[in-house]
Formats: C-alpha cells, structure tokens, sequence
C-alpha cells in the first residue's frame, strides 16, 4: 500500500502543483504519470519550487510526453543557477524581521533605518536627489531614475496586446484596463465607474460642487483645470485653433471641427422626427423643443418661456432696456455679447460663413442661409436643356 502523507505546502497555480508533486513522487519510488510541457516551463517550476532544491540537493529523472528521460540541459541549468543564487541563500537564512524602526511624526512603522530616513523626508520635505537635466528633486534615488526616463525616452513597460510603451509601470497598468474594460473606481453618487482614481476624484467634484481653479483676473472657479484655462482664453484673447479654409480663430479644437463643417456641409446630427440635421447636438437640441413643446428658459418678470436662453436674454431687454455690451470702435451697444460681436465683424471685415457651392463669404449665419436658397432656386426653376433660370 502507498502510504498516506500529507504536507503544508501551497501552491498559486496547477502546473507547478503537478510537478512538485511528480518530484515527491520520484523521491518515494512511486510511479510518476505527469506530463511536462517545455523546458521553459521547468525552468518557470524552478522559480516557484527552488527551495525544495536547496534544502534537499535532490536530482529528479525528468520524462516528456513520450515517458522517456528528457534532456537534463534546461532543468539543470536552471537547478544550478539557482543553487548559486546568493539572493535566495540570504532569503532562506534570514529570519522574518520585525518592523523595530517607527516615525515619531506618524507612529508608522518600518523594517529598516533606511525605509524609515526615506519615510521622514515627506514629512521634511527633504528632496536630496536631483535632476541632471532639468533640476527636480527627488526624495528618492528610485523616483528620480523614474523621472529621468521622461529625458531619455526609455520606455522599459510595454502592452503584451497591442505592443504600446510606457515609462511608468503604473500607466502601463492603467492602459491595460483599455483592452480589460475593467473600471475597478466607482462613484459612491451616481455609481459611474472609471478606469483610473484621478478620473473619480475629478468626476466626484461634481456632486460636491468643488470648484478648486480660480482665475487670477477675475475670480471665477471651476471643476477642472481644462475648464479654467479656457476661460483664460477670454481674458488674453488667445486662440490657438486656426481655421485653414478662411483663417477664423478659435479657443477650443472642438469649437474649430464645429465650426469646419460649415465648409464641408456635414451635419452629423439628424432629429429623429423631422429628418433635420445639424452640425452640433446642442442645435439639435433646441430643435427637438419644437416637437416636444418644451421651453425651459422662463421669463421672472412677466412668465414667458422660451425654447432656447438666447431667446430670453433678447426678450428680457424689453423689461430693462439695458444695452450693456459696447462697441471699443464706435461706441454702439448691444444687450448681448453675440449681437456685439457680430456687429465688430464691420469693423474686422471678418465673414467666417462661407457658401460651399459658389465660395462667396458673410458676416452672419442666417445671411449665408438666406443666399444658400439662391442656389435652391436656380435648381428647382431652372431649364434641364438650358442654363435660363424660369
């Protein structure tokens, strides 16, 4: 009878658990019925049962799938290297160490003085390593071979799906999540999961109403830092998102792709109900009001309601007569900024609408509509033998 015996140990995986076990059972002289797969594979076993060596000195006859003796060349190698392995001697003799060395500031603990010194800088604000190129500091030597990469370019962490590269263990880590669709960060709000902490800390500031970017020149606050440095824009009148059909300036790329499809004539969103496309969703939005009835933008003074808030704006003049928006050139004023800036276009000679049939440009939407039925008409009424419009 084979007798019963039973160990402590513990195995992560299947494989390594089968052979293991097919060195127990070689050491007993029982019959050994496991398969093994590569070289590679023994070697990876080595890995995870390389004290069972070292304890034991012991040599296994290794079989492959035919159940005659493999060559002894991988797993030798990879019994002897690890037999030398300094690193696992010194693993194996050391006893579990005690955290002795604790902070005085946090009471945290620590195994060596060393983690401890390295600890207390963030307490200090000790920074002794320093940046060759660009002079940041570091608290420690690792963060700073960390940083130094961002110069070098060395991307040492690559994707085993689609090959891309990253600096940063932690942003490979992160794009992995692209290809897994795993969102391990939830909202405890509305329960909108994301991929990285940052994203919810970002996203949960709009339950809380957080608004931690402050403009310098005017005081305003906002959610995001994006949305601060383009409001920014409105203070130095920068606009980095050039138009390359007729050179019309922008503060958002987003406003720009809007803006290009009044050249292009794409109108990507259709209502549902009519057939009617528009070139953003907020046009289709206020559109649908008309099905719908709904006019969300209420009149405080005398109740009427309106389908769209610049619908309002122009209507609540009629209660104030306040003309609050100036012209710098001709000191003509206006209730809202978009009737004030339309006007300036006199003075610019800027006419950023431009007609996609015949080139021809104008200063506001409704006049190149009004033009576009021009070419509607000469469609519809003129000759098919002829070009005499009727």
């Amino acid at each position: 009878d084979i007798p019963q015996e039973t160990c402590s140990c513990n195995f992560m995986h299947a494989q390594v658990f089968c052979f293991f076990m097919s060195i127990v059972v070689q050491h007993h002289g029982y019959a050994v019925g496991i398969t093994f797969y590569s070289g590679f594979l023994l070697l990876w076993a080595f890995n995870h049962l390389s004290v069972f060596f070292v304890h034991t000195g012991e040599r296994s006859d290794y079989r492959g799938s035919s159940g005659e003796p493999q060559q002894a060349h991988d797993a030798d190698v990879a019994k002897k290297s690890l037999s030398r392995s300094k690193h696992l001697k010194k693993h194996q003799q050391r006893p579990t160490r005690k955290k002795t060395h604790r902070c005085s500031d946090c009471g945290k603990s620590f195994v060596s003085s060393g983690h401890l010194k390295s600890h207390q800088r963030t307490h200090t604000g000790e920074k002794p390593y320093s940046c060759a190129q660009c002079g940041k500091r570091c608290t420690q030597s690792t963060d700073l071979k960390k940083h130094e990469r961002i110069h070098t370019g060395e991307k040492p962490y690559s994707c085993s799906d689609c090959g891309k590269s990253f600096v940063f263990s932690g942003q490979l880590k992160s794009h992995q999540r692209t290809h897994t669709g795993e969102k391990p960060y939830s909202c405890a709000e509305c329960g909108k999961r994301f991929t990285q902490s940052t994203d919810l800390k970002k996203h949960e500031r709009i339950h809380t109403g957080e608004k931690t970017y402050s403009c310098s020149d005017c005081g305003q606050s906002f959610v995001f830092s994006g949305q601060l440095r383009l409001h920014q824009r409105t203070h130095t009148g920068e606009n980095p998102y050039r138009c390359a059909q007729c050179g019309r300036s922008f503060t958002q790329s987003s406003n720009l792709k809007i803006h290009q499809r009044s050249h292009t004539g794409e109108k990507p969103y259709s209502c549902d109900q009519c057939g009617k496309s528009f070139t953003k969703p907020s046009n289709l939005k206020s559109h649908q009001r008309i099905h719908t009835g709904e006019k969300p933008y209420g009149c405080d003074q005398c109740g009427k309601s309106f389908t769209q808030s610049s619908g309002l704006i122009s209507h609540q003049i009629t209660h104030t007569g306040e003309k609050s928006y100036s012209c710098t050139q001709c000191g003509k004023t206006f209730a809202t900024s978009v009737y004030l800036k339309i006007h300036q276009r006199i003075h610019t000679g800027e006419k950023p609408y431009s007609c996609n049939q015949c080139g021809k440009s104008f200063t506001q939407s409704s006049s190149l509509k009004s033009h576009q039925w021009t070419h509607t008409l000469e469609k519809s009424n003129g000759c098919d033998q002829c070009d005499e419009i009727l």
